[in-house]
C-alpha cells in the first residue's frame, strides 16, 4: 500500500520535472525560460499543466 502511493508520487514528480524540461526546449529559441526547482517542481506535480501554465503567467505578468 504505502510502495504503491510511493510510486504514484515519484511519477508525478517525475513527470512535472519532464514537462517543464520539455517546454524550456521547445521556447528556448523565444527566450521564455522557466527555473526547475523544488517549488516550481512541487506546484507542477500537485496541480499538473495548468499549475505549470499559471507559475509561466505569474512570471511573466510581474
Amino acid at each position: 500500500m504505502m510502495k504503491n502511493k510511493l510510486g504514484t508520487i515519484l511519477k508525478k514528480i517525475v513527470f512535472a520535472f519532464g514537462i517543464i524540461y520539455g517546454i524550456n526546449i521547445m521556447l528556448k529559441s523565444v527566450g521564455i525560460y522557466m527555473p526547475i526547482n523544488l517549488a516550481t517542481i512541487g506546484i507542477t506535480s500537485i496541480l499538473g499543466v495548468p499549475g505549470l501554465l499559471s507559475l509561466f503567467a505569474i512570471l511573466y505578468m510581474l
